[in-house]
């Protein structure tokens, strides 16, 4: 399966406004009131992101002990990829037992904004919507270790304790956002 990396944002980017809504088709807000904001490009096909679907859940209950807000978002062409339909969307995060929201991007523009390239690709924001991590859950991969998030937990106990961002930030490796042809 053909990795791509991420595109590792410069750390401090201000993060992009967006309006989405969930498989459902209910629109979603961001939270003004919390300590910062975990954001998930993800989908449902790909074997990355099914390798760390467990963990999923395990970092939102994280960002919510730590008032953080976190969503997943989805990007791909679901023209050419029907598995990650809004309805597959629903019927995975069910699946998973995930209560974090798992957002619909159709026209691919959040990603784009976000400078997003792979899934899963994680993007941790500070308070004031400065970009205080960006890349790999942990060194595992679907070929072999098991999935801790321990990259981004770290982040998270950083950002909390008021420190500075980690030093040493990985790339997250996945399969490509599938763009439509434009």
């Amino acid at each position: 399966m053909p990795e791509t990396p991420s595109s590792m944002v410069p750390l401090t980017t201000q993060m992009p406004l967006f309006s989405l809504s969930d498989g459902n088709g209910n629109p979603w807000s961001k939270d003004s009131d919390k300590q910062g904001m975990l954001i998930v490009f993800m989908c449902n096909h790909c074997p990355f992101v099914m390798h760390v679907d467990s963990l999923l859940q395990e970092l939102h209950t994280l960002c919510e002990r730590n008032n953080i807000q976190m969503v997943g978002i989805n990007s791909n062409d679901i023209g050419t990829h029907p598995a990650d339909s809004p309805e597959n969307m629903v019927i995975t995060a069910e699946k998973n037992g995930w209560t974090f929201p798992y957002l619909f991007d159709e026209d691919q523009s959040v990603a784009r904004a976000f400078h997003a390239a792979c899934t899963p690709d994680a993007f941790l924001y500070n308070d004031a919507g400065q970009l205080f991590y960006r890349g790999q859950f942990d060194d595992s991969r679907p070929s072999g270790g098991e999935p801790n998030g321990a990259d981004v937990k770290n982040a998270i106990s950083l950002l909390v304790e008021g420190q500075s961002p980690p030093e040493e930030q990985k790339p997250a490796i996945g399969c490509n956002i599938k763009w439509k042809a434009i």
